[in-house]
C-alpha cells in the first residue's frame, strides 16, 4: 500500500512537470540571443522567441550565429541583401562591397576601406538622389537592391586593391606644425608641414580587441630597427607615439593588405616611403589620429 502511494505521488509530479514545460515554452521563455551590437549575449527569458526578418525590414543585429555575408555570399542578382541596414559607424566586408559599387557608378572616390563613415554616406545620399530615394545616407532595403540592379559584383582587386588610399581632410590639429596625421576614416598617413602635405601612405590599425588609440600625441622615440618585447615581430622604422603604440612597416600589411589588423600600431606597407618618411621626422614631431 505505501509502494503504491509513492506511484501515484510521482506520477502526479512527473504530470505537473511537462504542464510547466509546455507552459513555458507556450508562453515563449525560450531567450532569442543575440544583444545590442551583435555580442551575443542571451536576451531577458521574458523575451519572445526569434522571428526570420521580414522581407521590407532589416534583420536585427548579429549574434555569433547569425553574422554579415561576405561579398561573396552576396546575391549580385538583383535580389535585396539579408544582411542588416548599414549605417554610419558600420565596419564590414559588405560595407567594402557597397563602396566598391559606388566607386564603379563613380559616387565613391577612393579605394573600399570596409568601414561607413561621413565620405561613404555622401556616396550614398548622391546614389539615392540620382534613384529618386530618399536621401537618408544610409541603406535600407530598396537601396541595397537598386544599386545591385545597376552595379556588378565587384573583383578581388577592386574590393582590396594595392593603390594608395585617398586622403580626406585633415583633422584641424594637424594643420599647424609638423604633424604626422593618421585619418581611421581613410586609412592613410599624411606628412605635414604647416598645413601643407608633404608625403602619404596607406595604413591600418588594430583590431576591436586591440584598438589604436584616437588624440593628439607626440614622437616619444624612434628606432629604425626594433622588434616587439610582447608579440616577438618586426617592428622596423617605428615611431612611438603612445606607450607601445608606433607608426612602423609592417611585412603582414604588405602581404595580406586589410585582411589583417595590427595589435594597436599604425602599420605602413610602403617601405620605401615609410623610410623617408622615418627620416624626416623628429623626436616631438605631433601625431594626430582622428576620425
Amino acid at each position: 500500500m505505501k509502494r503504491s502511494t509513492t506511484v501515484i505521488r510521482g506520477s502526479v509530479i512527473r504530470r505537473a512537470v511537462v504542464a510547466a514545460v509546455a507552459v513555458a515554452l507556450a508562453a515563449g521563455c525560450t531567450p532569442d540571443g543575440g544583444g545590442p551590437g551583435g555580442t551575443g549575449s542571451a536576451a531577458p527569458t521574458t523575451a519572445a522567441p526569434t522571428q526570420a526578418p521580414s522581407s521590407d525590414a532589416p534583420s536585427a543585429s548579429p549574434t555569433t550565429d547569425d553574422k554579415p555575408p561576405s561579398p561573396s555570399a552576396t546575391p549580385s542578382t538583383g535580389a535585396p541583401s539579408a544582411a542588416p541596414l548599414m549605417d554610419d559607424g558600420d565596419e564590414t566586408e559588405q560595407v567594402r562591397e557597397l563602396q566598391a559599387r559606388l566607386r564603379q557608378l563613380d559616387f565613391f572616390d577612393r579605394a573600399p576601406t570596409g568601414f561607413y563613415g561621413t565620405m561613404t554616406a555622401g556616396a550614398v545620399k548622391k546614389f539615392q538622389k540620382r534613384r529618386g530615394l530618399p536621401a537618408t545616407g544610409t541603406v535600407d532595403e530598396t537601396t541595397w537592391r537598386q544599386l545591385l540592379d545597376v552595379s556588378r559584383k565587384p573583383t578581388a582587386d577592386e574590393l582590396k586593391p594595392s593603390t594608395t588610399n585617398k586622403l580626406d581632410t585633415p583633422d584641424p590639429q594637424c594643420m599647424t606644425g609638423r604633424v604626422l596625421c593618421i585619418s581611421k576614416e581613410s586609412r592613410t598617413l599624411a606628412w605635414m608641414i604647416d598645413g601643407r602635405v608633404v608625403s602619404s601612405m596607406d595604413v591600418r590599425f588594430g583590431s576591436e580587441n586591440t584598438p589604436t588609440r584616437e588624440g593628439t600625441f607626440h614622437v616619444g622615440w624612434k628606432a629604425r630597427e626594433w622588434t616587439s618585447t610582447i608579440y616577438h615581430t618586426p617592428m622596423p622604422y617605428a615611431m612611438f607615439f603612445s606607450g607601445g603604440q608606433a607608426v612602423h612597416y609592417s611585412a603582414d600589411f604588405a602581404a595580406r593588405g586589410y585582411n589583417g589588423a595590427s595589435h594597436g600600431c599604425v602599420n605602413v606597407r610602403d617601405k620605401a616611403k615609410l623610410s623617408a618618411l622615418f627620416d624626416a621626422v623628429k623626436v616631438g614631431d605631433k601625431v594626430v589620429v582622428h576620425w
